[in-house]
């Protein structure tokens, strides 16, 4: 049985309370929200802080979303607490209606009782992933552990510099791709980034949150004639990480003509990787079959998955280019509950 080392436990009831608690020690103190992925983490002593914050107590993240007036279209977006669900977000209707890759890939993580626990903020900060990383401690001493952990080799790339460990977070690649901002907040104050200016490819120091600070808001813009969808790729159709995910979105006009266009990939690198050439060629044109498929050949060029998870590596790049062109598709308005079912493993309708 893997046992967790021993720690010093806090429960504040406040975000300030809580951001002078790790801003005391902020290398040595972790934060504690859903516990789905840290926990695992301390069991197998690749994270062994000395204080965890648990932040459940903390109404002000577990409020459901409400209207944000900081919205820079017209009318009102979201605001979505990072303590927020994984479960509340698949339940909620705005979010289905009118952010649905957001939907789908929260209604895609693990299995319900995990979603019961999981919350967005957890999922945005989830720990990048590796055949060599996430395994127990004796295991690792075995290999003689790796460069993420107590060791100086990747063992994924030996002659690489830098750790190759994946982003393996579903919620990130679909709020990029719906040009979502979040709310870092500190004992010195407060601070909003675009969410993919929140990572770094760079497998171990893969957040640009800084120690001290605490992710507390997800800031979403109204949907304003966008629309969404994410896919994911994983061996099972429950429970498993991603391998590869796709999430695109367009704004389309008169005519069906896309006006604007995001297309980001998770899941092949330690970061999630913006598409921006592949969703330039859609400005412009219609979502035709033509365009699809430059936008999903340009997009596919950006995915350098390594052997650092499940699958073949050169297979998961050829499937990056399929699955861009079903969220196209999607998004288009075709129907692909088919493909889903048959290649990412769930059957997902946000118009149901």
């Amino acid at each position: 049985m893997m046992r967790l080392p021993h720690f010093r436990y806090r429960a504040p009831r406040t975000i300030a309370e809580a951001a002078a608690i790790l801003a005391d020690d902020p290398r040595e103190t972790m934060l504690l929200a859903g516990g789905t992925d840290i926990l695992p983490n301390m069991k197998r002593r690749q994270q062994t802080p000395r204080t965890l914050v648990a932040l459940r107590g903390i109404a002000e993240l577990r409020a459901e979303s409400r209207a944000a007036p900081h919205a820079t279209r017209n009318g009102n977006g979201l605001s979505l607490g990072a303590g927020l669900t994984l479960s509340a977000l698949e339940r909620d209707a705005r979010i289905r209606a009118g952010y649905a890759a957001l939907w789908q890939a929260a209604a895609q993580v693990a299995t319900p009782p995990i979603r019961n626990a999981a919350t967005l903020g957890g999922n945005l900060c989830l720990d990048t992933r590796c055949n060599y990383y996430d395994q127990n401690y004796e295991w690792r001493k075995a290999i003689d552990f790796c460069m993420k952990k107590a060791g100086t080799v990747c063992w994924v790339a030996p002659g690489s510099e830098t750790c190759l460990a994946v982003s393996s977070t579903d919620c990130a690649p679909a709020l990029a791709a719906l040009g979502a901002r979040v709310r870092l907040v500190s004992k010195s104050g407060e601070r909003d980034v675009a969410l993919l200016d929140l990572y770094r490819n760079d497998g171990i120091e893969y957040l640009t949150r800084r120690p001290d600070e605490i992710l507390t808001q997800v800031l979403l813009d109204p949907p304003d004639g966008w629309r969404s969808a994410y896919w994911k790729l994983r061996r099972r159709g429950a429970f498993d990480f991603p391998v590869l995910s796709v999430a695109a979105a367009a704004r389309i006009g008169r005519g069906g003509i896309v006006e604007e266009a995001r297309i980001v990939l998770g899941a092949v690198a330690s970061r999630p990787l913006d598409a921006a050439a592949a969703a330039a060629v859609l400005v412009g044109r219609p979502l035709d079959d033509d365009a699809i498929a430059e936008a999903a050949s340009l997009a596919a060029q950006i995915a350098k998955p390594m052997d650092n998870t499940d699958f073949v590596l050169g297979w998961r790049k050829k499937a990056a280019r399929a699955f861009v062109g079903h969220a196209l598709r999607e998004v288009r308005g075709d129907d692909v509950r088919e493909p889903r079912q048959r290649y990412a493993r769930m059957a997902l309708d946000p118009s149901a």
